[in-house]
């Protein structure tokens, strides 16, 4: 049985995270930067501009996520941390119209990203990805964490389309649903508070 342990990404584990990012799918090119920036930002950058867009935002802390790990080899990447820093959240029309919490709120926190290397997919990775992001929100000062799965019905999708998390996911770590913002995806929140 493998051993699965995670670590908040800090500068020290840059290359972890990059393992993580690196593994299949858009991670290398993403780089975890659309959460954060505009459509026109994003058209406007290169792989490498979002990559050291990525490292000065680690470098600068706090964290923005975590990093999991299969027997000590990094092999996923979750994003969590404020809502109010991830600046496509409140851009994103159908969040905009879902949510309840205000955008300036900065106890509300949001997942936007998971990302799991292709040899350890279907591990369950990503639900401890997002159990040890909950741990991290709640030691932080998050009073709510919101997530934005998808709703695959058990159907199979391409992975790609997966990096939001599925509602099955979230739903397993105490994740309630809000509302369906368009079918298959889904506003869910988790209140710490209660």
């Amino acid at each position: 049985m493998a051993t699965i342990t995670t670590e908040v990404a800090t500068t020290d584990r840059w290359d972890d995270v990059q393992r993580a990012l690196t593994g299949g799918g858009d991670g290398a090119s993403c780089q975890c930067i659309w959460p954060m920036i505009s459509n026109k930002e994003w058209d406007a950058t290169t792989t490498p501009q979002r990559t050291e867009m990525f490292r000065h935002e680690i470098d600068k802390g706090p964290p923005p996520g975590l990093v999991a790990y299969v027997d000590g080899e990094a092999a996923g990447w979750i994003r969590i941390g404020p809502r109010s820093r991830q600046a496509r959240v409140p851009r994103t029309r159908m969040i905009a119209a879902a949510t309840t919490e205000p955008f300036d709120d900065e106890s509300v926190w949001a997942v936007t990203c998971f990302v799991v290397r292709r040899e350890h997919r279907g591990k369950g990775l990503n639900r401890e990805l997002l159990r040890a992001a909950v741990d991290f929100a709640r030691r932080s000062g998050a009073r709510v964490i919101e997530g934005y799965p998808v709703d695959t019905k058990g159907a199979q999708q391409r992975a790609n389309e997966l990096f939001h998390g599925t509602l099955s996911t979230f739903l397993a770590a105490g994740f309630e649903v809000q509302t369906e913002m368009k079918p298959g995806r889904t506003l869910v929140a988790l209140d710490l508070a209660a």
